[in-house]
């Protein structure tokens, strides 16, 4: 299939979902760099990139493909200060057009308020970040939890925009080795035993032979913030 860029009138409505199930096939073999591409010439300037500041291996990616990429980042007020000195390190190695958006002060703190805290401080937050967009692009991968198992590559979230996977095929050595050779800033807590990394409340070090995800809300029946649910 050839890939050609199309005009959008409005979120992800000129694509069924045929056609989109037909384009994430056709970019299993692709190149990152090239789905990113597509992304960006076919959604531009309505576009953007989420970002959780575990690593920086997408907006390496993407800001070689645009280096104007709108890159979004959640404050929720309860992150690890390790997570904010990587936005920082971020932010100056790639001059970032970084949206930063902050979770207004809750008392008692939000994260006290489960399970109704990731509604509010991160995925309430996503649909500001996402009003008047067409499509964004995030960084989940199927390796990172059963739950992901079945990401594609190109699909459509809730609201009817366009999602993008680049990296939903790559395994955790893919992006290691990535990271080595490119230089790509890493959050440092990824390096004491946080290979996935939330707020600071809900997150736990992962012993050896866990699941990577095992630390994020231990002791509760929940898997995913909701950024990702479909």
């Amino acid at each position: 299939m050839t890939v050609t860029p199309v005009s959008i009138a409005s979120p992800g409505t000129s694509f069924t979902d045929d056609e989109l199930a037909e384009l994430s096939a056709s970019f299993e073999s692709a190149p990152a760099s090239k789905v990113i591409r597509w992304a960006v010439d076919t959604f531009s300037p309505h576009l953007c990139l989420t970002a959780s500041m575990t690593d920086a291996v997408l907006i390496d990616l993407a800001t070689k493909v645009d280096p104007g990429i709108e890159v979004v980042f959640i404050d929720t007020g309860y992150h690890f200060p390790e997570t904010l000195q990587t936005v920082d390190v971020v932010r100056r190695r790639y001059a970032l057009n970084l949206h930063l958006l902050t979770v207004p002060h809750s008392d008692p703190p939000l994260w006290t308020q489960q399970p109704g805290c990731c509604s509010q401080a991160k995925v309430a937050q996503l649909d500001r970040a996402l009003a008047g967009k067409q499509a964004w692009l995030s960084g989940l991968r199927r390796a990172e939890a059963d739950s992901r198992t079945d990401a594609p590559v190109v699909g459509r979230d809730r609201r009817g925009l366009v999602k993008v996977n680049p990296l939903a095929n790559w395994s955790d050595a893919d992006i290691a080795g990535y990271i080595a050779d490119h230089d790509v800033p890493v959050n440092p807590l990824t390096a004491q035993g946080y290979p996935s990394i939330g707020c600071m409340p809900c997150t736990t070090p992962v012993a050896p032979g866990e699941d990577p995800r095992a630390g994020r809300w231990r002791g509760l029946d929940k898997t995913e913030c909701g950024l990702h649910d479909e």
